[in-house]
């Protein structure tokens, strides 16, 4: 790597950037310039070993953060070998200030167990994986979530090759590292286990790309997917399908299918809960006199009873007439709020039996208000 260079620049991400931003960069850059794909060009091969090296720093945090602090003057340190203790304590007073010893020191060894824990990580990795869960979202009618439904949804996902199982090509043992993954860096008390910088720590190198996802590890299936809907299902809730995620790598099962229901609203019926709001309007005379008539639930039309005198705004319980209860036989309570329709119009014969009751009529429901402040 030329002392001039910055990681970040090399990887093309800002210096805020989160691992899976660099990670995104480095997978990107890596096809792009990789020796396989550009043979001969010694250009392109300096570059891939720069992009490699940015990218076994800043994708390991503790390496990063000691990038961060000191920049090149931490890599110079790196390079310079084996230096007597006083010379490794006078560079850190120089570059990180007093004190800063031990906790420079701490992270030299403790980025030695980091690496080894990669280490087996790495070794982890060329076992038999379970493939990664899918999210995806699931919108539901009203009256599916109340009665439940079968519904078929049509997927478009990104998954791992199945020709090349996700690797990008046809892999070998890195010749590096001899399939380890690990390569030494120094020697003495200083030096450090940290990941193969041709192999990334895998162990394995592509030697030839693949045809069909053209080195990428991935590409686009659709298809199409049976659900089943239950019977009161809310807003939130998942529905998990064993085995309909992404493909397991080196033989490992397939992840899962996660689906998060979205229920659409409906236009007159509210729910909270299991139980059901709806507002139907009465007629002033029913409002007066009494009646019984008819309100549509989720499960379909009954009779409700008005009492005489009934106000606008009152509000009547239809017990286990709301929405059912997920998992369960119950259903929640519809509520019927009623209001009280006055009519806009009126015939003459109207009119007059209007005016004729109003000379009759006592009440004055404002009796009762105060008179002002």
């Amino acid at each position: 790597m030329r002392p001039d260079v910055d990681f970040y620049e090399v990887l093309g991400v800002d210096r805020n950037a989160s691992q899976q931003e660099i990670r995104k960069a480095y997978r990107r850059l890596a096809r792009k310039y990789h020796p396989d794909v550009n043979p001969g060009d010694k250009a392109a091969e300096q570059k891939y070993k720069e992009i490699s090296q940015a990218y076994e720093v800043l994708s390991n945090p503790e390496k990063r953060k000691q990038y961060d602090r000191f920049g090149r003057q931490w890599q110079q340190a790196q390079a310079a070998g084996q230096p007597g203790a006083q010379d490794f304590r006078t560079f850190v007073y120089q570059y990180g200030g007093p004190g800063t010893f031990a906790d420079i020191f701490g992270d030299i060894f403790g980025d030695i167990g980091f690496d080894i824990g990669r280490r087996r990580s790495r070794q982890a990795q060329r076992q038999p994986q379970r493939g990664q869960d899918i999210y995806h979202q699931i919108p539901v009618t009203f009256a599916e979530a109340m009665r439940g439904a079968n519904k078929t949804l049509t997927l478009t996902i990104a998954d791992r090759c199945p020709e090349c199982d996700g690797l990008g090509g046809k892999a070998e043992t890195c010749p590096t590292c001899g399939g380890s993954g690990v390569s030494q860096q120094g020697g003495g008390i200083f030096g450090f286990a940290s990941a193969c910088p041709q192999c990334q720590g895998s162990g394995e190198v592509i030697t030839e790309t693949c045809p069909r996802c053209r080195g990428g590890g991935e590409i686009t299936r659709t298809r199409n997917i049976s659900v089943k809907i239950p019977p009161g299902v809310k807003s939130g809730h998942k529905l998990r399908l064993a085995g309909e995620g992404g493909r397991g790598f080196r033989g490992g099962p397939n992840g899962d299918l996660i689906l998060e229901v979205e229920v659409q609203k409906h236009d007159f019926f509210q729910r909270d809960g299991d139980d059901i709001t709806i507002e139907v309007p009465i007629t002033f005379i029913e409002a007066v006199q009494g009646a019984t008539v008819t309100v549509p639930t989720v499960n379909g039309k009954v009779e409700l009873k008005i009492p005489p005198g009934t106000k606008s705004g009152q509000k009547f319980r239809l017990r286990g007439q709301g929405a059912p209860k997920l998992g369960s036989n119950d259903r929640g309570d519809q509520y019927v709020i009623v209001s009280i329709s006055v009519p806009k119009r009126l015939t003459r014969k109207q009119r007059q039996l209007i005016e004729e009751l109003a000379e009759t009529w006592q009440e004055n429901p404002r009796a009762n208000l105060p008179q002002g402040l």
